[in-house]
């Protein structure tokens, strides 16, 4: 039987504390995704999704149902985000240009019959994608993060940032501007 979030954090909030693990396995790979994506580094992603899940614990009873629980919970994870970007702005944490090739955790397709060369292709194209989305600002990037990768729409990205649809489409736009030639920049110094 599958469970809506609602009525899994009813069970959590009278008492069946276990039942928030089945939020924290339906939910964790896209929080992670989106951390991943916005912060550039595994170790960090992880640290935000486990920060992320420990702070919807706590609070679970101010969450008061008038957005959906995931829009909760990405707004929970991008303020945890913002959070570690400061820090690392202020110099408290390692450079994201770092040769960090942990991205690869999140790679879900079949690799198997791909070649040394593919493979290693793939990954610098990735490591290029990744260094240009952390070179464009963060408002930018999360809103490019949750449509692009987490394929959101702009009402859900829109009611998770508490920002107008037209904000959003702007955001997008621009960073993806922004994107193209951060990529065309990196594309030319190899």
């Amino acid at each position: 039987m599958d469970l809506s979030d609602d009525q899994i954090i009813e069970r959590t909030l009278s008492g069946e504390t276990e039942a928030f693990g089945l939020l924290v396995r339906r939910w964790e790979n896209p929080i992670y995704g989106l951390s991943l994506r916005m912060l550039g580094r595994d170790e960090d992603a992880r640290d935000v999704c486990q920060e992320t899940f420990l702070a919807a614990y706590r609070n679970l009873r101010k969450f008061r149902g008038d957005a959906k629980f995931s829009s909760w919970l990405y707004r929970i994870a991008l303020n945890a985000c913002h959070t570690r970007l400061r820090r690392q702005d202020n110099g408290f944490a390692q450079s994201l240009d770092t040769e960090d090739d942990d991205g690869r955790r999140v790679e879900f397709a079949d690799l198997s019959s791909e070649s040394a060369s593919e493979a290693m292709l793939r990954d610098q194209r990735a490591l290029i994608l990744r260094r240009a989305l952390q070179a464009i600002p963060a408002e930018m990037r999360q809103v490019i993060v949750m449509k692009e990768y987490e394929d959101l729409t702009f009402a859900e990205i829109a009611e998770i940032l508490q920002i107008p649809v037209s904000t959003v489409k702007s955001r997008l736009y621009t960073g993806l501007q922004q994107l193209r030639a951060r990529l065309d920049h990196l594309r030319s110094a190899l």
